[in-house]
């Protein structure tokens, strides 16, 4: 996307504490699908909203807990709230809500009939867990395999150690795809999923239609990958966040969490600013 007046005013954070906090619209959109606090125990101290203001805070900016300004919740707090909520895959029902919210404001259909599939190898640090290197891209760390719909929206993610080959790591991601989205039958790839066994691996599923998009061989040309520049652009909106520049985390639950949170970003504020434009009509 570039940057022109028009879209510089349209992203605007202005007003807020923090330019990675949630606006009153955003926060419309999260509220209602988080967690009502429990009946019995303890009764809640702390606001949600400056959790989740914490937790977005650490996706844009990388800082590590510790570092977590004191004008949020105790470290230990959001923490506990991050970890619980990547347990009970809170962020996978939000972004799926959004998503359908997003598509039906669209004039698409909730559930999407094709999709596209990428890889993005990035590298690890010292804290260890799961890794491998991917010989291709000579990067020692792990690979976030993704799906989105034709519009860039994300479908389903797979974090996995970055030696395994994208024809192997997108199996689980395809079986679990059909399972979610029973409508779901067309594939976008690349080069890198073409051949037999990635189909003979998910029959299982279901007949699959995986179309393979192949790279323009003049050299000195350029020219947009049909379908496949969607998933491309939808990894350089996740790269916006700077706590995914690189994979600080020990597990690939964590990894995962993290991707999960930026795309459930990613929605809230494509949906806060429809919203804002209709009342603005």
């Amino acid at each position: 996307m570039p940057w022109t007046r028009t879209t510089r005013r349209q992203h605007r954070r202005d007003g807020l504490r923090y330019a990675s906090d949630l606006s009153d619209g955003e926060w419309s959109l999260i509220a209602p699908l988080l967690p009502p606090p429990r009946r019995l125990g303890r009764p809640r101290m702390v606001s949600l909203r400056d959790v989740v203001e914490a937790i977005l805070y650490m996706l844009a900016t990388g800082c590590q807990w510790r570092a977590l300004p004191k004008d949020f919740p105790p470290r230990a707090t959001v923490q506990g709230y991050f970890y619980l909520w990547r347990d009970t895959r809170l962020w996978s029902r939000i972004i799926r809500a959004l998503r359908e919210d997003v598509r039906q404001h669209m004039g698409r259909n909730a559930h999407p009939s094709a999709c596209v599939i990428d890889s993005q190898s990035v590298k690890t640090t010292e804290s260890g867990g799961p890794r491998g290197f991917d010989a291709a891209k000579k990067i020692k760390g792990r690979k976030r395999h993704l799906v989105v719909d034709t519009e860039g929206l994300p479908l389903m993610l797979h974090v996995h150690p970055a030696d395994v080959q994208d024809s192997y790591g997108a199996v689980p991601l395809l079986i679990g795809l059909r399972t979610r989205f029973p409508g779901l039958a067309h594939v976008f790839a690349d080069r890198a999923y073409r051949g037999p066994k990635l189909l003979a691996a998910i029959s299982q599923a279901g007949g699959w239609t995986i179309e393979i998009i192949t790279r323009i061989k003049r050299i000195g040309v350029f020219r947009q990958e049909p379908r496949r520049w969607v998933v491309e652009r939808t990894f350089a909106w996740l790269g916006r966040c700077r706590r995914l520049i690189r994979d600080f985390e020990r597990t690939t639950a964590s990894a995962e969490a993290w991707t999960l949170l930026a795309c459930v970003r990613l929605l809230a504020r494509r949906r806060a600013r429809t919203l804002k434009h209709q009342s603005a009509l």
